[in-house]
């Protein structure tokens, strides 16, 4: 989105990173930003507080309109992918015990540790839910990690089962397996950019270049550039800017 504006609109941008929670909601609001990329299962059930639901269209339509009559912010089209919570197990596991869905999963849970993040601990939508909606059970509580450790834990057997995002590079180069949603737990997470709407209307070409963004980014796209950027270690200035340039 920054190198999009920079080189279509001819505006610098300042770029923030590592702003977990609600942090960039807030931003916004406050006008500390003027925008970013929000995923919208997350608007729906953190920011608007309403129970998931699962129809695409339905939910960016709700967050959109309710994101503008309560907080004055515009949602544009969506990016194109979905980054959701991904429920992962090693590869060799999933081939061994034929591991195809999460139901699947479930029947082994009891033998099985788990790591989560503190956001999915703490989320409506996350760890508490999903272990009602499947009845998971672990050998005890899962342990709390810092996401980016997770993956690793994953692969080196301190714990068997964790919730990446399905956009990760780090799934394909740990060998890691997604387990299907097959009870269609999480809401979809379509990201999607959100912009200050007097931002838009001061510098209406940002808008247009964000538009050009819409549906460009599929799933297989969005996890090959990641993993170009944490497997293969590139940067991700780089990455961007060859992807744009195709």
């Amino acid at each position: 989105m920054a190198q999009t504006i920079e080189s279509q609109a001819g505006l610098e941008v300042t770029r923030q990173f590592e702003l977990s929670g609600d942090v960039c909601h807030r931003a916004l609001l406050s006008g500390k930003l003027d925008g970013y990329a929000e995923y919208t299962g997350t608007a729906f059930t953190q920011i608007l507080k309403h129970t998931a639901m699962t129809d695409a269209r339905e939910v960016y339509r709700q967050v959109k309109r309710e994101y503008e009559t309560q907080f004055n912010l515009e949602w544009l089209e969506p990016l194109g992918f979905q980054n959701t919570f991904a429920i992962l197990v090693r590869g060799d596991e999933a081939r061994r015990l034929h591991l195809k869905t999460i139901s699947d999963a479930a029947r082994y849970s009891p033998k099985w540790r788990a790591g989560f993040g503190q956001d999915f601990m703490s989320r409506q939508d996350g760890y508490p839910g999903l272990a009602s909606a499947y009845g998971l059970k672990f050998a005890e509580p899962p342990r709390e990690m810092d996401l980016s450790l997770t993956y690793q834990a994953l692969a080196n057997g301190q714990v068997d089962l964790i919730a990446g995002n399905s956009t990760d590079g780090l799934i394909e180069k740990l060998n890691l397996f997604q387990l299907e949603d097959d009870r269609h737990y999480f809401p979809p997470y379509e990201a999607a950019p959100i912009f200050r709407k007097e931002t838009l209307a001061r510098n209406p070409e940002i808008g247009t270049a964000i538009g050009s963004l819409a549906g460009k980014l599929n799933d297989v796209e969005m996890r090959r550039l990641n993993y170009a950027v944490d497997g293969e270690k590139r940067d991700v200035r780089d990455v961007v800017r060859e992807f744009l340039s195709r």
